[in-house]
């Protein structure tokens, strides 16, 4: 089916390279940007649902709600300075964009404002970017603060002849100290000529299910990663967003069956969720389907791209794909930190193509993988860079970057840096057989006390034990090896313990490891926060340090606790609605908190509960039987 909203053109090849090639005539500024981003009125921008149906708004109607957004702001902020800075704090959606461009077309300069960062942090960089109010429909800051849903919009208002001529984007803020990088139209020019030239070497990209091209707004906007990739590459060819009302998974599932989605753009964490859980569910299934699984896979990577491959991955994997996304995804890029092997051949086998992707807030995106060999995409190459820019390797090891698309200023403390040709990464490099690959960051490396140095990215991509979640490879103090934490379930049995330690011990000898860590810690949470989006190693060793980690201790407790056959049927109930191991649910464990376990979970455990047990269905849920002992002494009181 042809590609739909494509005006006169007929291809979306065709199509790409006429607006590609009105924007190079045209005069590189924000005005022109806005003018070329919205051209095509009629074509949907944004897909919503509220659970009963689906909302939808086009690229016209955006297009004059900026305008009329930028009316009413105009005459809240009168008065201003040309190009004053103006803080911008939301959630995606239409109103973010409208929100963006009206701010520019208050000659203003729009602060992305990152929301995953402390209420501290975010008026240290007010006051140091000199912001003179903040667009939020959530909270109030030390500046002018405006509801931009409350403002009472003009109905007829005319686009200005003058915009701001530049954004800002805060970096993630893994210190105190963050930086905030400068974007100018050209910058954006050269990022919007790079998306051209990602379609012209991969196919997948550009493809569309049933007529349209359909992008997940799972990335905020307010960061690099979401408002070049997500936004800029896709908008600018009118192509649709899709807006989740929540990040549950439940309903990041839904969403992109109902709606249809194409593309998926998301950093590692959200891939290894969905990979674990997927993983879990077949294994619930019982070991000969696992190992009938395992051997699809390894069939699937060794035809790799080749027809055969493909017409294997539609009909072995089309049960498992469809209990994560059904069959409509085309592309999906994992990008902003590392991904582990085993999360992305796992995708690539069933037949979703996951790409590593690259960049940092100073420097946009500057690559991802586009080969069609599976052993390239598998590999967690992040390709080649783009034409608008340049990779080199120091005498470090350490990348270094340079090209038409980085930043144009960068901030730091409220100081202007001094810009070089080439812009220093810090993170650790490879060039191998024409590809790049990231290694970890320079100052994450641990100096052991033999002097040499040991890599925690490469190390941990390594590690793994049934039960664990993630692991965190941390310099011990006082020159002492360095110590493994190993995140695991807060009520994690003794006996379970055992096995896990067991398993990761195994693991360092098999990588000659074992010598080279001191300890090994069992931690009983998560190690990423809620808003952190990757491992904050940092963060994570201050608070080892520190105390403020739960430790997991099993002195004077009994390595099975009080089972009898009453309890241990109904941890299998529980182990088999939450697709994990019995062994890691104890007595008091709480299904939702500490297991995980979501609304969709639960319902399955009180079907099974109340059909073992001959109890009313509607009678188990509305009893929230939340622990194993909840439950038993239910079973004691209703029998």
């Amino acid at each position: 089916m042809k590609a739909a909203g494509l005006g006169k053109e007929k291809s979306i090849d065709a199509f790409v390279k006429s607006k590609i090639k009105m924007l190079e005539q045209a005069d590189k500024n924000m005005k022109n940007m806005f003018s070329f981003m919205f051209s095509e009125s009629e074509n949907v921008m944004f897909e919503q649902s509220d659970g009963i149906k689906i909302s939808k708004k086009t690229y016209g109607e955006c297009k004059k709600l900026s305008v009329r957004r930028a009316a009413a702001l105009s005459s809240v902020l009168a008065g201003h300075e040309k190009n004053a800075v103006v803080g911008l704090y939301m959630d995606n959606g239409s109103e973010w964009i409208e929100c963006f461009w009206a701010i520019l077309m208050c000659s203003c300069r729009p602060l992305l404002l990152n929301m995953r960062l402390s209420d501290e942090i975010i008026e240290k960089t007010l006051s140091e970017m000199g912001a003179i109010a903040v667009l939020s429909d959530k909270k109030s800051f030390s500046v002018k603060s405006i509801n931009p849903l409350a403002l009472d919009l003009p109905e007829n208002a005319c686009e200005p002849d003058e915009f701001g001529d530049e954004f800002f984007v805060m970096s993630s803020g893994t210190s105190q100290n963050v930086k905030v990088c400068g974007y100018k139209a050209e910058n954006l020019y050269a990022q919007i000529v790079d998306s051209y030239g990602i379609i012209k070497k991969c196919a997948l990209m550009k493809k569309h299910y049933e007529g349209n091209l359909k992008q997940l707004t799972l990335l905020p906007f307010y960061h690099i990663f979401g408002f070049v990739a997500v936004y800029m590459w896709f908008a600018f060819f009118s192509r649709t967003f899709v807006v989740l009302r929540d990040m549950s998974p439940e309903t990041i599932i839904r969403t992109v069956r109902r709606h249809k989605v194409t593309h998926i753009f998301a950093v590692p964490l959200f891939w290894e969720k969905v990979y674990s859980q997927a993983i879990a569910g077949i294994k619930a299934r019982g070991d000969k389907t696992y190992k009938k699984f395992l051997k699809g896979m390894k069939i699937s990577l060794g035809l790799g791209n080749s027809a055969a491959g493909k017409l294997f991955r539609k009909y072995a994997f089309s049960e498992v794909r469809d209990r994560i996304f059904g069959d409509t995804i085309s592309f999906t890029i994992t990008g902003g930190g590392a991904i582990s092997p085993a999360a992305i051949e796992f995708f690539n086998a069933i037949g979703y193509r996951l790409a590593d992707g690259y960049g940092a807030t100073e420097i946009g995106i500057t690559s991802v993988e586009l080969s069609n060999k599976f052993g390239k995409i598998t590999s967690r190459s992040v390709g080649k860079p783009f034409s608008s820019c340049r990779y080199r390797i120091n005498e470090k090891g350490e990348l270094m970057v340079s090209g038409s698309s980085s930043a144009s200023e960068i901030y730091e403390g409220g100081a202007l840096l001094e810009k070089t040709e080439w812009f220093n990464t810090h993170d650790l490099a490879e060039y191998k057989n024409g590809r790049y690959y990231i290694s970890g960051r320079v100052d994450d490396l641990i100096i052991s006390p033999n002097g040499e140095n040991l890599n925690p990215l490469l190390a941990e991509s390594a590690i793994s034990a049934d039960g664990v979640k993630g692991v965190c490879l941390i310099p011990a103090e006082n020159g002492s090896l360095p110590v493994l934490l190993a995140s695991v379930g807060a009520y994690i049995t003794p006996a379970r313990a055992k096995i896990v330690t067991a398993q990761l011990n195994r693991n360092l000898a098999s990588l000659n490891l074992k010598s080279q860590v001191g300890k090994i810690e069992l931690i009983g949470e998560e190690f990423i926060r809620g808003d952190e989006f990757k491992l904050n190693r940092r963060r994570i060793a201050a608070d080892y340090r520190s105390g403020k980690l739960k430790i997991v201790s099993f002195e004077g407790k009994p390595d099975d606790g009080e089972w009898d056959e009453l309890t241990l049927k109904i941890r299998s109930l529980f182990a088999s609605a939450l697709n994990i191991n019995a062994d890691e649910i104890s007595l008091g464990g709480d299904f939702f908190s500490d297991f995980g376990g979501t609304s969709i979970d639960y319902f399955a455990f009180a079907a099974a509960f109340a059909r073992e047990f001959s109890l009313p269905t509607e009678t188990v849920i509305s009893a929230n039987l939340h622990t194993i002992e909840a439950a038993a002494a239910f079973v004691r009181a209703n029998q």
